[in-house]
């Protein structure tokens, strides 16, 4: 079986689909000998990268933004031809936008079956957002306008992949009818809690032994709540100076408010990207408390990534990342606001000694590592490419 993903949500500094899709290559060319890859995505130049049973083909796409490094693939011509020249036995899309009518389109030409992949909850995330500004009404018609771009584009794929079985719900009640529930993983030969390097990662940071490290990993932007993050720690600092270092890993369109308390807190190391998994791993290991503040997430796969390297993880209750934390979240926080959200860091430091890395790690490496995961979303495609040889 020949596999094509198409995403935008891929740049040289972006975190989550890629590593999914880079994951899945990894499986292909280590525990699938018999399926082919191809990845189609934007960038600075036009090229194609080929390795064992995988081609990478990077088409020339305009800058949408310097920070995060999308970039807009417009040219939708080469990712046709692409597409016919490969001619894949399944199109997986994982974005919302123009490549999603463009995989469409192509599969309808070619008679090839398309998923796509709920990656972003774009409706709730975005779109709420921005209509809010507009009062209530205009709100309300924002969102019911997402939910029915929503409803009539994922229906037209053979079938919809979505990570969490809330989310799964929800799209269901828009009216979503052909979804298939599939989780994202971890790698655990990389997020794990050994070896014991957290004495030597922290002397790094220059960050000793007894203060609480907290650690974020993610875009510093809206979407992800990241300013309730920094207004937390800030509250943080006046009730207990001294007593936590907060470590940030990303950048983003909101890194003014960190930039801003970080010129006046020593108590602040800010990382704005770390490409390597191993290191990375180090500094989830290096943690006392991995802190999420988002809301919207679709899954939280850095919090999966985390809890395999044993560190537990706060955050606000109620969102679609619950589903993939395997310890007690009594302490998390009831609402997102800096006030809710640095209790709850309160809370849960004060919680921490009755945890052991072991207790946190055990099942998300047992139940979401990459080899499990991707043997399940592959007898979905094979399922999803019978169904349509029979049709």
């Amino acid at each position: 079986m020949k596999i094509c993903d198409l995403t935008q949500f891929y740049s040289p500094v972006s975190g989550g689909v890629k590593r999914y899709v880079h994951e899945k290559i990894a499986f292909i060319q280590t525990h699938s000998p018999q399926d082919e890859h191809v990845l189609i995505v934007p960038g600075a130049k036009t090229k194609k990268i080929t390795a064992d049973r995988s081609r990478v083909y990077l088409i020339h796409s305009p800058l949408l933004s310097r920070t995060s490094r999308y970039r807009a693939l417009l040219n939708l011509r080469a990712v046709g031809e692409i597409l016919e020249r490969e001619n894949p036995d399944i199109i997986e899309s994982s974005d919302p936008y123009q490549i999603a009518w463009q995989s469409l389109a192509m599969g309808k030409t070619l008679g090839i079956p398309v998923v796509g992949f709920y990656h972003s909850h774009f409706a709730e995330a975005y779109v709420r957002g921005t209509a809010k500004l507009l009062g209530r009404k205009a709100s309300e018609s924002a969102i019911k306008a997402a939910r029915s771009y929503v409803r009539e584009l994922y229906n037209r794929f053979e079938a919809t992949l979505v990570p969490t079985e809330p989310l799964a719900a929800l799209l269901g009640e828009w009216g979503v009818t052909n979804i298939r529930s599939v989780k994202l993983g971890v790698n655990t030969d990389f997020f794990k809690p050994t070896p014991d390097d957290r004495a030597e990662t922290r002397q790094a940071l220059g960050v000793p032994l007894k203060k609480q490290l907290l650690l974020y990993v993610g875009r510093l932007s809206k979407d992800k709540n990241t300013d309730c993050l920094v207004r937390a720690f800030e509250l943080l600092e006046k009730r207990r100076p001294g007593d936590f270092h907060l470590l940030v890993i990303g950048d983003g369109s909101d890194r003014n408010a960190l930039k801003e308390l970080q010129s006046t807190r020593p108590s602040i190391s800010w990382i704005k990207y770390c490409t390597d998994s191993l290191e990375l791993a180090r500094y989830y290991r290096a943690a006392d408390l991995f802190v999420h503040p988002g809301i919207q997430e679709t899954f939280g796969l850095v919090a999966l990534e985390s809890q395999a390297c044993g560190t537990p993880v706060v955050g606000v209750k109620g969102t679609y990342m619950d589903q993939v934390i395997f310890h007690d979240q009594e302490d998390w926080a009831e609402e997102a606001t800096p006030e809710a959200l640095a209790e709850a860091i309160e809370r849960s430091v004060a919680r921490l000694k009755l945890m052991s890395p072991g207790d946190v790690s055990d099942l998300p490496s047992r139940l979401y590592a990459w080899p499990t995961v991707f043997a399940q979303l592959f007898c979905i495609y094979r399922d999803v490419c019978a169904r349509y040889r029979e049709r």
